[in-house]
């Protein structure tokens, strides 16, 4: 093969090879993306020529043919694009390639690693896993001649004629051999699904296609069904339930950007602050991580973002502050508001379907974002309990509506529900009186979102069902009470001692208290109540160390003067006789009895430990075996 050039490229950087080989990018494999990329661009190059007529013979239809030849070590991308002249490999890949390379290197190297989507480098991105790196080429001008370049990884190339015979480029790679990695069709097939499965080029490994090629976030949302959506994200996302909506993001004004976002289901132990958002520029991977981009509230969020605008050659610290990063999380942030606003006013049974999913983002989103807090404040919605007007079951109600449905019963008062499970029993307190509850039970409730809505609604007083009894629920006659003369106490008072007594646990504030109903026996005989600033005080101390919040041995147990169980308690009591032994069986008995109603009000709040669980056996044994003795 003549030799028609030797020469050696202009260099700035010393030792400019090995930086690029070893110390640049920890991420080698990056290096096929971007000489993919780069056949990509060749085939679009072809394409605007024929459109503007530069093109005299018939094109192919286009394609990416990669081929590996483990004997010879060498791994090759050929595409049928553009190609290239004498001129322009002088160009392009001795100067102008490589002065960008250059320039990436002087000013990246040493938080390249920290780049969105380690773009830049572009073809010199191959001398991180070769020891030689040849380009065959040819023109689609007419009359050109095909061009042979190669390099050995040092500032040394050398030119040939090459014997190609169809226009385009063949990038062949004689790689380390330490990076044999890339000779397994296994690993290239791995490659092509993460960075380039959604190039509309097919991309051949011998000869088949081994990539999806259709991108959906580019197409139009009216040529897209529904099974479209829910296909591509299972595609994306194999093995997860189904999304609950998405967003389809189209705009070329004031930036370039194509996307799809979708509403996942959420688990409980979902971590809010790392996303799983799949960032895209020109239909090739770029990164998975797009904390810098997406708003945080979104974070939980799925899909597609792809966008030229978004520069890929910034530090991530440097994103935050970026002007179009900033109008994008605008953008996308009210997109995802103007979704939620339709499906509220066009599908309101299918928001409320979803909303416990919904929910999280709505109400973390208005927590951090003052614009969409905005734009959502007037659909957040809260289940509640129904009246004894209504007839469902999973009712849902804006808070101004609560507000407005119940100002003739507690005005400026919301009542709510934080665990459906363990405040069953005061929200039918509740229900039974006709007072209506809000359950505000997702994990983003307790501690961030019921302060929040104390700050913005400051005039209404929020509180927990179990953290005081509201007086519509008390009979407030107490005037039937006659005092005993033997103790010169009332009923309520001899209770209480009884109580106090039995427990003996001082930082136990017993009450007592008539609960209203038309049939006692459906109260609870005792209820322990946990007062809001106390619990508040507690929860948050326990948030801020990062740990479980106690039970406080500091609560309130209310006993129920008007349940059958509390009256027998309290006539046994009277009857309580001392044998000679000193002792009183009876005595006993009522002692068992009242730290039996503590454990059963106890049970309604939290879980027994084993030790717990072991005493309230034992004295549950006890208790019965009292009351069936003949």
């Amino acid at each position: 093969m003549t030799v028609q050039e030797k020469g050696n490229i202009t260099i700035h950087t010393e030792n400019i090879f090995p930086i690029i080989k070893k110390s640049l990018y920890t991420d080698h494999e990056i290096f096929l993306r971007e000489l993919i990329s780069n056949s990509v661009d060749a085939i679009a190059k072809l394409k605007m020529a024929a459109f503007s007529g530069e093109v005299s013979r018939e094109l192919s239809d286009p394609e990416i043919k990669i081929e590996i030849d483990k004997e010879n070590k060498t791994l090759s991308v050929t595409d049928n694009g553009i190609g290239m002249t004498v001129a322009e490999i002088k160009k392009y890949i001795n100067q102008v390639a490589f002065s960008s390379a250059e320039e990436f290197i002087t000013k990246y190297q040493k938080d390249a690693n920290d780049l969105i989507g380690h773009f830049g480098l572009g073809f010199y991105s191959s001398f991180m896993v070769a020891k030689k790196v040849e380009i065959d080429t040819l023109s689609y001008l007419d009359n050109s001649q095909a061009v042979h370049w190669s390099c050995d990884g040092s500032p040394e190339f050398e030119l040939t004629a090459s014997e190609r015979t169809t226009p385009g480029t063949t990038v062949t790679l004689t790689l380390l051999d330490e990076e044999s990695e890339y000779l397994e069709v296994s690993r290239i097939q791995q490659l092509i699904k993460t960075y380039c499965d959604f190039i509309s080029v097919p991309i051949k490994l011998n000869g088949e296609v081994i990539n999806k090629q259709r991108s959906l976030w580019k197409e139009s949302p009216q040529n897209l069904t529904e099974t479209d959506y829910l296909e591509f994200y299972r595609y994306l996302y194999p093995f997860q339930e189904d999304p609950i909506l998405w967003v389809h993001l189209n705009t070329d004004y004031p930036f370039l950007l194509n996307g799809i976002l979708y509403f996942p289901k959420l688990r409980g132990d979902v971590d809010i602050t790392k996303g799983q958002i799949k960032l895209f520029c020109n239909q090739v991977f770029v990164s998975d991580h797009c904390e810098e981009i997406i708003p945080e509230f979104l974070m939980p969020l799925r899909g597609v973002i792809d966008s030229p605008d978004i520069p890929l050659n910034v530090s991530r610290s440097a994103l935050t502050n970026h002007r179009t990063v900033r109008r994008i999380a605008d953008f996308i942030a009210k997109k995802i508001g103007d979704r939620l606003q339709s499906l509220y006013k066009e599908d309101y049974q299918a928001y409320t379907k979803g909303w416990q999913d919904l929910g999280t983002f709505v109400k973390y989103g208005s927590l951090k974002d003052e614009k969409f807090k905005k734009q959502v404040e007037d659909i957040i919605i809260y289940r509640t309990t129904s009246t004894p007007e209504e007839t469902t079951e999973d009712n849902h109600t804006t808070l101004k509506a609560y507000l407005e449905r119940n100002q003739n019963k507690h005005e400026n008062r919301v009542f709510y529900c934080t665990d459906a499970n363990t405040q069953n029993t005061y929200v039918e307190l509740y229900r039974k009186q006709g007072i209506e509850v809000l359950f505000l039970d997702s994990f983003i409730d307790a501690n961030y979102f019921i302060p929040f809505l104390e700050q913005e609604y400051k005039d209404v007083k929020f509180s927990r069902v179990d953290s005081e009894l509201d007086n519509t629920l008390l009979e407030q006659d107490t005037s039937g009470e006659l005092v005993d003369v033997s103790s010169n106490k009332t009923r309520s008072e001899a209770i209480k001692e009884l109580f106090e007594k039995a427990l003996n646990k001082p930082k136990i504030n017993v009450k007592t208290q008539s609960l209203k109903s038309d049939d006692p026996q459906s109260t609870p005989p005792a209820v322990v109540l946990l007062p809001e600033a106390m619990r508040r005080l507690q929860e948050m101390s326990a948030l801020l160390q990062q740990k479980t919040m106690t039970f406080p041995e500091d609560h309130v147990l209310v006993i129920n003067t008007a349940h059958p169980l509390i009256d027998n308690i309290y006539q046994l009591s009277k009857g309580t006789i001392i044998q000679d032994s000193g002792q009183s069986p009876t005595a006993d008995l009522v002692n068992l009895m009242c730290q039996h109603v503590y454990d059963l009000a106890l049970m309604a709040q939290k879980a027994f430990d084993a030790d717990g669980v072991k005493s309230f056996l034992d004295r549950s044994n006890q208790v019965l075996t009292r009351l069936t003795k003949q």
